[in-house]
This record gives structure tokens, C-alpha cells and sequence, in this order.
């Protein structure tokens, strides 16, 4: 059995549970560079920017003492205009997020967070020959200033072209 996807693709039917992960992220600049500063959708974990380039946004502490999320565009990783990894801002809570949405995604601009900010999830492409992200749902749940880390709560679904947020084996 396929399911149709929204861009007119038959896939599978998804298989990969959507789960709560929580992590913690040190600043690109202030942390020890063993501490991991990224994160991957694909992965649905925190990566070290010092051995891999394989993520979709990265924590740092910018000039002016801002907590942001820089996407890869913005580290001038990436010139997807417009079709790379995003976030976006949302005024739900993380339990209100059910469905990540198709467009307004950040992908140009650094994304300034704190204590309890959710965002939408937006991977770089990754599914193989069908040319689609993954999507996901994240809130801070700390910020510590002094050891400029970040922990937060995640969800990443892992089904490619599936945007169901909510907890369990996605439907759609």
C-alpha cells in the first residue's frame, strides 16, 4: 500500500515513530568544541560542527548577547534561496503542533530564541530520489548564560514528505 504525498509522489507508509528526544546544544563561539552545536532533522540528534557538516541549523551567541539558530544559509553553508533548512516561529505550544506547515519558512535570516521558544523544523533535502525535507517541532526549555548552552525538547519526524507532528507513527 502507498500513501500520496502532497507533491503528487507515492510513498511508503511511514514507519518511524515520532518520539520526544531532549538535548542539550553549546554556542558555536562560547562552548568547548566537543559539546555539540548543531542539529540534524534527518538524525533526529545534536551534532559536532567540528566533525560533520551534515546538519540543518546551529546554536550561537551573537555580539550582542542573542541566543539565535543560524540555518545554513546564514553560515553561508548553503545557497538554496529559499529551499534549504528553516525555521519557523509559531505562537502554539509544542504540544499544540501538529502539522508543519508548507511555506513561511526562515532560511536567510538568524533566529533569535530564549526560555520557551517554539519553533517548526525544516531539514535541509534529504529524501533520496523524491527531493523533499524532513520536518520537525523544538522548544528552549534552558538557556544557561553562563556556559552559553541551550536544552531543548525535539521532535523529529523522519518519514520523508510526512509532516505529522504528533508523537507515535505518522499519518500524514
Amino acid at each position: 500500500l502507498f500513501a500520496a504525498c502532497d507533491n503528487g509522489v507515492d510513498l511508503a507508509p511511514a514507519s518511524i515513530p515520532n518520539v520526544v528526544d531532549t538535548f542539550t546544544v553549546g554556542s558555536l563561539t562560547g562552548s568547548p568544541v566537543s559539546l555539540p552545536s548543531a542539529f540534524s532533522v534527518a538524525d533526529g540528534n545534536v551534532v559536532r560542527t567540528d566533525v560533520s557538516s551534515a546538519f540543518d541549523f546551529a546554536y550561537d551567541v551573537d555580539a550582542t548577547g542573542r541566543h539565535v539558530f543560524l540555518t545554513l544559509e546564514v553560515m553561508r553553508l548553503s545557497d538554496t534561496e529559499g529551499s534549504g533548512p528553516g525555521l519557523q516561529y509559531t505562537n502554539k505550544t509544542f504540544e499544540q503542533l501538529s502539522t508543519a506547515p508548507s511555506n513561511g519558512w526562515i532560511t536567510n535570516d538568524t533566529i533569535v530564541v530564549d526560555s520557551g521558544t517554539v519553533l517548526l523544523l525544516r531539514s535541509r533535502i534529504i529524501c533520496g530520489g523524491l527531493g523533499v525535507p524532513l520536518y520537525g517541532k523544538l522548544e528552549i526549555l534552558y538557556v544557561d548564560t553562563v556556559a552559553d548552552t541551550l536544552s531543548l525538547r525535539v521532535v523529529a519526524n523522519q518519514n520523508c514528505a510526512y509532516r505529522d507532528l504528533d508523537l507515535g507513527i505518522p499519518k500524514d
